[in-house]
């Protein structure tokens, strides 16, 4: 730096004042940043030279190697940034640094028009981050001088913070600009080398311009000369082919933190409406906090190649929070402590484009390496099928990306697809059928597969906790709609032959009777009482309305103390079944009221319902085996259990009156 003429006093404009007022009392969430900040406007006008120089390479002064030193000083207490970039003339530094929100790129940028645009690479908008030095240092010195001009005009701007600041001219050889913080007494953590030396490798590794620092002590013969801190060299701005898989697993862990690898990852550079890249990864074992909503998630921000944010969560949809990565932009608008996104149209198009990116990544997954996809569904299948109810405009895409259970798969891995499963489809059949409950085993038992397995009609088997969540918003696919053979009437439609409809109706009429009993005396209980044909083995099962809400969605709602609707659901009997049979010519209105009970609740049961009052089911079972024990499955009225117990009475004579050939 060069020694001071006189200077003069001038007062900041009066926004300025506000702004340092927020500074000095923790605008930013961490103090830290204040050196990704100024390490960012050094690259700012490393840029800004390179371009100018393009036409002009006199404005390099003989000094083409752009580059970023950072000195500290502990006995004068000071840390210095300094850059051989464009530096600011005496207009722009009263313009830069005595205004609200002027770092000068936005000057810059309205002088550039066409592919200039394009070219120059500069960062955009970024807003006031200079004035973040005030949240450390107690007085800030700038001596710059633009490259261009004679060495008597450079420039020295100071101010402690407050209402005024200090400028005058100096005289300076070298081009660029050197910014002194004289921290505060607080501060001595950032006269430590070695904790600048991480903040530089943890905000400012990939910008394109070296960051130099003294060497370490250890380092024999090298003490004390300069070193590059960074690396200078931003994998995701590199030519996708340039690039081994060795490298891109090694950034995956660099970004994620995680141990293995990545399952597939997509690397792309968007240039037009849009100007950005991003590199996005599928991790292959889901992190143990995948169901913390809360948790941490998204992207890492880059503004050409400056690191902003460690967790942009607002790039992507929430049921995207398993993707890791890295996007970089020269479209956002930021706010004053680059920390925080302005809710802008930019946002919400990037969060588009890069939401679809991922689906197409995982399409081209699971049409070109099924078993890979598969690898992925076990792990994050449930995580993507909150995506129907989150992603309305990317739906039917989604929709082709999940895998169910079925009848036809005989286990419990998820494998077919929908496209699967309507390529299989009967001739004849208009619904996609599907039954939810809260385990595989319970959904492959229910009552309700009965005639579907009978007529050979594949059912997708839902049992995992979001399932009533997605099907709530996935209506139907690719035309053809869902159907929960739970709820409602069951109408199969041209899949039933005329003999099965008159069956039906003949049914209806024969037990109309039956119905009637078993509805009064459950009246509490059951909405109606119905014959059915989807029952060929079970006694009876229970149905929900079509548009009342599923059991297992109440329970989470319940679960979570809100309130639910109060509905309740059809009873349907199968007349056919022997236990029907016995009730149906039961004159015993106890017995009766016992069976009736005894049949509703193991269609509970059997639907994955708790019961209200399992001692009492208890008791009523009990007794009814003893009573009817002996009893044979032609459902007649015989009671061969009392008829035993007569016998056996009969023959238990007293031993004094038997006859010797008794």
């Amino acid at each position: 730096m060069t020694g001071t003429t006189e200077t003069q006093k001038h007062a900041f404009q009066a926004e300025v004042n506000q702004l340092l007022h927020l500074m000095v009392h923790s605008l930013y969430s961490n103090k830290e940043i204040f050196l990704r900040e100024l390490i960012s406007n050094a690259s700012d006008a490393a840029d800004k030279l390179h371009f100018l120089a393009l036409k002009d390479d006199s404005l390099f002064e003989g000094d083409p190697e752009l580059k970023v030193h950072i000195e500290v000083d502990k006995s004068r207490r000071t840390l210095t940034v300094r850059d051989n970039g464009i530096g600011m003339s005496r207009e722009e530094v009263v313009e830069n640094l005595g205004t609200i929100a002027r770092s000068g790129t936005m000057e810059f940028l309205k002088n550039l028009s066409g592919d200039q645009r394009k070219d120059s690479r500069l960062i955009g908008q970024f807003g006031v981050g200079f004035y973040s030095s005030f949240i450390v240092a107690e007085r800030v010195e700038v001596f710059t001088r633009k490259a261009g001009l004679p060495a008597g005009e450079g420039v020295y701007w100071a101010s402690e913070g407050s209402g005024e600041f200090d400028l005058g001219p100096i005289e300076r050889e070298t081009r660029g600009t050197e910014i002194v913080l004289h921290l505060n007494k607080d501060e001595d953590e950032f006269l430590e080398p070695l904790r600048l030396k991480t903040l530089v490798r943890k905000y400012s590794d990939h910008i394109s311009v070296p960051v130099m620092m003294a060497a370490d002590e250890a380092d024999e013969g090298k003490a004390g000369e300069p070193e590059q801190v960074n690396t200078a060299t931003a994998l995701w701005t590199r030519n996708p082919s340039e690039i081994s898989d060795e490298e891109y697993q090694d950034f995956y862990r660099h970004v994620s933190h995680d141990f293995g690898d990545a399952l597939s990852w997509t690397h792309n550079r968007v240039e037009g409406k849009l100007d950005y890249t991003s590199l996005l990864f599928i991790p292959e074992r889901a992190p143990f906090d995948l169901w913390q909503r809360e948790g941490r998630r998204g992207l890492k921000l880059y503004v050409q190649r400056v690191f902003i944010m460690d967790e942009a969560e607002q790039f992507l949809p929430l049921y995207q929070r398993f993707v890791k990565g890295v996007i970089d932009s020269n479209d956002l608008s930021l706010n004053v402590s680059r920390e925080i996104l302005q809710n802008d149209r930019t946002v919400d198009s990037l969060r588009k484009a890069l939401s679809k990116r991922v689906l197409k990544m995982l399409e081209q997954l699971a049409a070109n390496e099924p078993d890979k996809y598969q690898r992925f569904w076990d792990q994050f299948g449930a995580v993507l099928k909150e995506g129907p109810g989150e992603d309305p405009d990317n739906r039917e895409m989604l929709a082709g990306l999940l895998r169910f259970a079925s009848t036809r798969s005989g286990d419990s891995k998820q494998t077919v697809s929908l496209a699967d499963y309507v390529a299989r489809m009967k001739e004849g059949q208009k619904h996609i059928y599907y039954i939810i409950a809260d385990s595989h085993e319970a959904a492959a038992g229910s009552p309700h597969l009965e005639v579907f397995r009978k007529k050979g009609i594949e059912v997708l088997l839902l049992s995992e906790v979001v399932d009533e969540w997605l099907t709530t918003h996935l209506h139907e696919y690719e035309g053809t709609p869902f159907k929960d053979i739970g709820k409602g009437e069951l109408d199969l439609g041209e899949l039933e032959d005329e003999q099965d409809k008159k069956a039906q109706e003949e049914s209806d009429k024969t037990y109309a009777g039956l119905t009637e009993r078993i509805a009064k005396a459950l009246e509490a209980e059951v909405a109606g009482v119905r014959t059915t044909h989807r029952l060929t083995d079970s006694p009876a099962c229970l149905v929900i309305g079509e548009y009342d809400m599923g059991p297992q969605l109440k329970r989470m709602l319940e679960a979570a103390g809100q309130s639910v609707p109060d509905s309740k659901p059809t009873l349907e009997i199968n007349p056919q079944h022997p236990l029907l049979q016995r009730l149906d010519s039961e004159k015993d209105d106890s017995r009766a009221t016992d069976l009736i009970s005894v049949i509703h609740d193991q269609a509970r049961l059997a639907g994955g319902e708790s019961l209200k009052d399992p001692a009492s089911y208890v008791q009523r079972v009990n007794r009814l085996l003893l009573e009817l024990s002996g009893d044979g499955a032609s459902g007649k009225n015989k009671r061969p259990a009392a008829a035993g117990t007569k016998k056996r009475a009969a023959s238990k004579k007293p031993a004094g009156k038997r006859k010797s050939g008794d």
